[in-house]
Protein backbone atom coordinates (compact mmCIF):
# COMPACT_ATOMS: atom_id res chain seq x y z
CA UNK A 1 0.00 0.00 0.00
CA UNK A 2 1.25 3.47 -0.89
CA UNK A 3 1.33 5.66 2.22
CA UNK A 4 3.09 8.74 0.83
CA UNK A 5 0.00 10.91 0.98
CA UNK A 6 -1.93 8.98 3.65
CA UNK A 7 -1.67 10.47 7.14
CA UNK A 8 -0.69 7.94 9.78
CA UNK A 9 -1.24 8.13 13.54
CA UNK A 10 0.65 5.71 15.81
CA UNK A 11 -1.64 4.23 18.46
CA UNK A 12 -1.16 1.93 21.42
CA UNK A 13 -3.74 0.05 23.48
CA UNK A 14 -6.37 0.81 20.85
CA UNK A 15 -9.06 -1.48 19.40
CA UNK A 16 -11.17 -0.15 16.56
CA UNK A 17 -13.38 -3.24 16.68
CA UNK A 18 -14.22 -3.06 20.40
CA UNK A 19 -14.75 0.70 20.20
CA UNK A 20 -17.16 0.42 17.28
CA UNK A 21 -19.12 -2.46 18.80
CA UNK A 22 -19.58 -0.86 22.24
CA UNK A 23 -22.87 1.00 21.59
CA UNK A 24 -21.44 4.51 21.27
CA UNK A 25 -22.69 7.03 18.67
CA UNK A 26 -20.53 5.70 15.81
CA UNK A 27 -22.01 2.24 16.39
CA UNK A 28 -25.34 3.58 15.22
CA UNK A 29 -24.37 4.99 11.84
CA UNK A 30 -20.75 4.29 10.84
CA UNK A 31 -19.79 1.30 8.68
CA UNK A 32 -17.19 -1.07 10.12
CA UNK A 33 -15.46 -3.90 8.24
CA UNK A 34 -13.95 -6.43 10.62
CA UNK A 35 -11.91 -8.18 7.90
CA UNK A 36 -10.05 -5.04 6.82
CA UNK A 37 -10.40 -3.38 10.26
CA UNK A 38 -11.71 -0.18 8.68
CA UNK A 39 -14.42 2.29 9.62
CA UNK A 40 -16.16 4.82 7.37
CA UNK A 41 -18.34 7.64 8.66
CA UNK A 42 -19.48 11.12 7.59
CA UNK A 43 -18.00 14.12 9.33
CA UNK A 44 -18.91 17.70 8.49
CA UNK A 45 -18.75 17.88 4.66
CA UNK A 46 -16.36 14.96 4.28
CA UNK A 47 -16.16 11.20 4.73
CA UNK A 48 -13.65 9.74 7.18
CA UNK A 49 -12.14 6.48 5.95
CA UNK A 50 -9.99 4.99 8.68
CA UNK A 51 -7.95 1.77 8.75
CA UNK A 52 -6.24 0.28 11.81
CA UNK A 53 -3.17 -1.85 11.06
CA UNK A 54 -0.90 -3.69 13.47
CA UNK A 55 -2.40 -5.07 16.65
CA UNK A 56 -4.34 -3.64 19.57
CA UNK A 57 -1.22 -3.13 21.68
CA UNK A 58 0.75 -1.17 19.10
CA UNK A 59 -0.57 -0.18 15.72
CA UNK A 60 -1.23 2.60 13.23
CA UNK A 61 -4.34 4.45 12.08
CA UNK A 62 -4.30 5.31 8.37
CA UNK A 63 -6.66 8.08 7.26
CA UNK A 64 -7.62 7.75 3.62
CA UNK A 65 -9.55 9.93 1.19
CA UNK A 66 -9.35 13.44 -0.22
CA UNK A 67 -10.01 15.04 3.18
CA UNK A 68 -7.41 12.85 4.91
CA UNK A 69 -4.92 15.50 6.03
CA UNK A 70 -7.40 17.80 7.82
CA UNK A 71 -9.08 14.74 9.37
CA UNK A 72 -6.18 13.88 11.68
CA UNK A 73 -7.48 16.27 14.33
CA UNK A 74 -11.01 14.86 14.06
CA UNK A 75 -9.77 11.28 14.39
CA UNK A 76 -7.52 12.09 17.35
CA UNK A 77 -10.35 13.90 19.11
CA UNK A 78 -13.14 11.45 18.24
CA UNK A 79 -11.21 8.38 19.43
CA UNK A 80 -9.62 10.14 22.41
CA UNK A 81 -6.14 9.15 21.29
CA UNK A 82 -4.51 11.33 23.95
CA UNK A 83 -6.04 9.23 26.76
CA UNK A 84 -3.39 7.44 28.83
CA UNK A 85 -4.94 3.99 28.86
CA UNK A 86 -2.29 2.51 31.14
CA UNK A 87 -3.12 5.14 33.74
CA UNK A 88 -6.88 4.70 33.26
CA UNK A 89 -6.65 0.92 33.59
CA UNK A 90 -4.57 1.30 36.74
CA UNK A 91 -7.27 3.52 38.26
CA UNK A 92 -10.32 1.44 37.31
CA UNK A 93 -8.90 -2.09 37.63
CA UNK A 94 -10.09 -2.49 41.22
CA UNK A 95 -11.46 -6.04 41.22
CA UNK A 96 -11.64 -9.34 39.36
CA UNK A 97 -14.77 -8.48 37.37
CA UNK A 98 -13.27 -5.25 36.07
CA UNK A 99 -9.99 -7.02 35.31
CA UNK A 100 -11.88 -9.55 33.17
CA UNK A 101 -13.74 -6.79 31.30
CA UNK A 102 -10.49 -4.91 30.62
CA UNK A 103 -8.82 -8.11 29.42
CA UNK A 104 -11.74 -9.02 27.14
CA UNK A 105 -12.05 -5.55 25.57
CA UNK A 106 -8.57 -4.14 25.97
CA UNK A 107 -8.08 -1.09 23.79
CA UNK A 108 -11.74 -0.06 23.73
CA UNK A 109 -11.90 3.73 23.86
CA UNK A 110 -14.64 6.06 24.86
CA UNK A 111 -15.38 8.33 21.92
CA UNK A 112 -15.97 12.09 21.91
CA UNK A 113 -18.77 13.02 19.56
CA UNK A 114 -20.74 16.07 18.50
CA UNK A 115 -23.16 16.94 21.35
CA UNK A 116 -26.24 17.09 19.11
CA UNK A 117 -25.32 13.82 17.38
CA UNK A 118 -24.95 12.21 20.81
CA UNK A 119 -28.22 13.68 22.03
CA UNK A 120 -30.19 12.39 19.06
CA UNK A 121 -28.84 8.82 19.09
CA UNK A 122 -29.40 8.41 22.82
CA UNK A 123 -32.96 9.76 22.61
CA UNK A 124 -33.49 7.10 19.92
CA UNK A 125 -31.81 4.49 22.15
CA UNK A 126 -34.48 4.54 24.85
CA UNK A 127 -36.21 1.15 25.24
CA UNK A 128 -34.43 0.04 22.07
CA UNK A 129 -31.74 -2.33 20.82
CA UNK A 130 -28.64 -1.64 18.75
CA UNK A 131 -30.10 -3.00 15.51
CA UNK A 132 -33.18 -0.77 15.75
CA UNK A 133 -31.24 2.29 16.93
CA UNK A 134 -28.93 1.91 13.94
CA UNK A 135 -31.86 1.52 11.53
CA UNK A 136 -33.67 4.62 12.83
CA UNK A 137 -30.50 6.73 12.95
CA UNK A 138 -29.48 5.82 9.42
CA UNK A 139 -33.03 6.45 8.18
CA UNK A 140 -32.92 9.94 9.67
CA UNK A 141 -29.50 10.63 8.13
CA UNK A 142 -30.74 9.45 4.73
CA UNK A 143 -33.86 11.63 4.95
CA UNK A 144 -32.45 14.83 6.47
CA UNK A 145 -28.66 14.73 6.00
CA UNK A 146 -26.92 17.02 3.51
CA UNK A 147 -25.16 15.47 0.53
CA UNK A 148 -21.38 14.98 0.70
CA UNK A 149 -19.59 15.12 -2.68
CA UNK A 150 -16.32 13.66 -3.93
CA UNK A 151 -13.73 15.61 -5.92
CA UNK A 152 -15.64 14.88 -9.13
CA UNK A 153 -18.86 16.32 -7.78
CA UNK A 154 -20.52 12.96 -7.23
CA UNK A 155 -22.67 12.51 -4.11
CA UNK A 156 -21.01 9.79 -2.01
CA UNK A 157 -22.73 10.03 1.40
CA UNK A 158 -24.94 12.14 3.60
CA UNK A 159 -23.78 14.03 6.66
CA UNK A 160 -25.26 13.75 10.13
CA UNK A 161 -28.17 16.24 10.25
CA UNK A 162 -28.03 19.05 12.78
CA UNK A 163 -30.97 19.99 14.99
CA UNK A 164 -32.04 22.76 12.58
CA UNK A 165 -32.18 20.22 9.74
CA UNK A 166 -34.59 18.05 11.74
CA UNK A 167 -36.91 20.98 12.40
CA UNK A 168 -38.11 20.45 8.82
CA UNK A 169 -39.55 17.09 9.87
CA UNK A 170 -42.85 16.34 11.56
CA UNK A 171 -43.61 13.77 14.24
CA UNK A 172 -45.20 11.65 11.51
CA UNK A 173 -42.00 11.85 9.46
CA UNK A 174 -40.00 10.47 12.37
CA UNK A 175 -42.57 7.77 13.10
CA UNK A 176 -42.44 6.76 9.44
CA UNK A 177 -38.66 6.41 9.82
CA UNK A 178 -39.19 3.93 12.63
CA UNK A 179 -38.84 6.15 15.71
CA UNK A 180 -42.19 5.17 17.23
CA UNK A 181 -43.02 6.95 20.51
CA UNK A 182 -39.60 8.65 20.33
CA UNK A 183 -40.80 10.76 17.37
CA UNK A 184 -42.27 13.49 19.57
CA UNK A 185 -39.04 13.69 21.60
CA UNK A 186 -36.91 13.96 18.46
CA UNK A 187 -39.10 16.78 17.15
CA UNK A 188 -39.14 18.58 20.51
CA UNK A 189 -35.38 18.17 21.04
CA UNK A 190 -34.61 19.47 17.55
CA UNK A 191 -36.66 22.61 18.19
CA UNK A 192 -35.32 23.17 21.70
CA UNK A 193 -31.66 22.67 20.77
CA UNK A 194 -32.05 24.98 17.78
CA UNK A 195 -33.99 27.79 19.45
CA UNK A 196 -33.37 27.60 23.19
CA UNK A 197 -30.25 25.64 24.10
CA UNK A 198 -26.81 26.08 22.54
CA UNK A 199 -25.25 22.66 23.13
CA UNK A 200 -21.85 24.02 22.12
CA UNK A 201 -21.86 26.49 25.02
CA UNK A 202 -22.63 24.06 27.86
CA UNK A 203 -19.88 23.64 30.50
CA UNK A 204 -18.31 20.29 29.57
CA UNK A 205 -16.17 20.15 32.69
CA UNK A 206 -18.92 20.93 35.24
CA UNK A 207 -20.76 17.64 35.58
CA UNK A 208 -23.78 18.63 37.70
CA UNK A 209 -24.46 21.84 35.79
CA UNK A 210 -24.01 20.09 32.44
CA UNK A 211 -26.33 17.23 33.43
CA UNK A 212 -29.03 19.64 34.68
CA UNK A 213 -28.90 21.63 31.43
CA UNK A 214 -29.20 18.50 29.30
CA UNK A 215 -32.21 17.33 31.29
CA UNK A 216 -34.07 20.47 30.21
CA UNK A 217 -34.45 18.75 26.82
CA UNK A 218 -37.77 16.93 26.50
CA UNK A 219 -37.12 13.18 26.50
CA UNK A 220 -33.73 13.41 28.21
CA UNK A 221 -33.73 11.80 31.65
CA UNK A 222 -30.84 11.06 33.95
CA UNK A 223 -29.42 8.07 32.08
CA UNK A 224 -29.53 9.75 28.66
CA UNK A 225 -28.09 12.97 30.11
CA UNK A 226 -25.18 10.96 31.50
CA UNK A 227 -24.61 9.30 28.11
CA UNK A 228 -24.52 12.73 26.45
CA UNK A 229 -22.22 14.16 29.14
CA UNK A 230 -19.86 11.20 28.77
CA UNK A 231 -19.77 10.75 24.98
CA UNK A 232 -20.78 14.20 23.76
CA UNK A 233 -18.74 16.29 26.19
CA UNK A 234 -16.05 13.89 27.42
CA UNK A 235 -16.99 14.28 31.08
CA UNK A 236 -15.68 11.09 32.70
CA UNK A 237 -17.59 11.77 35.93
CA UNK A 238 -20.78 10.68 34.17
CA UNK A 239 -21.83 7.11 34.98
CA UNK A 240 -24.90 6.17 32.88
CA UNK A 241 -27.06 3.52 34.54
CA UNK A 242 -29.32 1.39 32.37
CA UNK A 243 -30.73 -2.07 33.04
CA UNK A 244 -27.46 -3.77 32.05
CA UNK A 245 -25.36 -1.66 34.41
CA UNK A 246 -27.86 -1.82 37.28
CA UNK A 247 -28.02 -5.62 37.17
CA UNK A 248 -24.26 -5.97 36.78
CA UNK A 249 -23.51 -3.57 39.64
CA UNK A 250 -26.02 -5.28 41.95
CA UNK A 251 -24.66 -8.72 41.12
CA UNK A 252 -20.95 -7.87 41.30
CA UNK A 253 -20.77 -5.26 44.07
CA UNK A 254 -23.91 -5.61 46.18
CA UNK A 255 -24.29 -9.40 46.44
CA UNK A 256 -27.46 -9.34 44.36
CA UNK A 257 -29.30 -6.79 46.49
CA UNK A 258 -31.57 -4.29 44.71
CA UNK A 259 -30.05 -0.82 44.90
CA UNK A 260 -31.26 2.66 44.03
CA UNK A 261 -29.67 4.73 41.28
CA UNK A 262 -28.23 7.22 43.79
CA UNK A 263 -26.59 4.42 45.77
CA UNK A 264 -24.99 2.99 42.64
CA UNK A 265 -23.80 6.45 41.57
CA UNK A 266 -22.28 7.05 45.00
CA UNK A 267 -20.54 3.68 44.93
CA UNK A 268 -19.11 4.33 41.44
CA UNK A 269 -17.76 7.71 42.50
CA UNK A 270 -16.06 6.22 45.53
CA UNK A 271 -14.73 3.22 43.63
CA UNK A 272 -13.44 4.77 40.40
CA UNK A 273 -13.40 8.51 41.05
CA UNK A 274 -13.01 10.80 38.04
CA UNK A 275 -12.51 7.82 35.71
CA UNK A 276 -15.86 6.20 36.48
CA UNK A 277 -17.11 6.95 32.96
CA UNK A 278 -14.48 4.59 31.57
CA UNK A 279 -15.32 2.00 34.24
CA UNK A 280 -18.98 2.19 33.21
CA UNK A 281 -18.21 1.59 29.54
CA UNK A 282 -16.21 -1.55 30.27
CA UNK A 283 -18.84 -2.90 32.65
CA UNK A 284 -21.64 -2.01 30.25
CA UNK A 285 -20.10 -3.59 27.16
CA UNK A 286 -19.09 -6.70 29.08
CA UNK A 287 -22.63 -7.05 30.51
CA UNK A 288 -24.22 -6.54 27.08
CA UNK A 289 -22.05 -9.11 25.35
CA UNK A 290 -22.33 -11.59 28.22
CA UNK A 291 -26.11 -11.19 28.13
CA UNK A 292 -26.21 -11.99 24.40
CA UNK A 293 -24.07 -15.08 24.93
Amino acid sequence: MEHAHIPEIPVSIFSLKHTFESAQPLTFYADYNEVSNTIVYPYDSSVINLMHSGDDEKGTLHIMGRHAAPATGEVSRRFRLSDDMQKIYKKINTDQSMAKAISAYRGMRLTLNDPWETTLVFIISQFNNVKRIRLITRNIIQRFGKEIYDSGGKAVAKGFPQSADLMKGTEKDFRDLGAGFRAKYIKSAAEYCTNNLNLGKLPAGKYEKLRDSLMEIDGVGGKVADCIALMGYGNLEAFPIDVHIKRAMERIYFKGRKMGMAQIQEFAEGRWGVYRGYAQQYLFHNARVSGRK
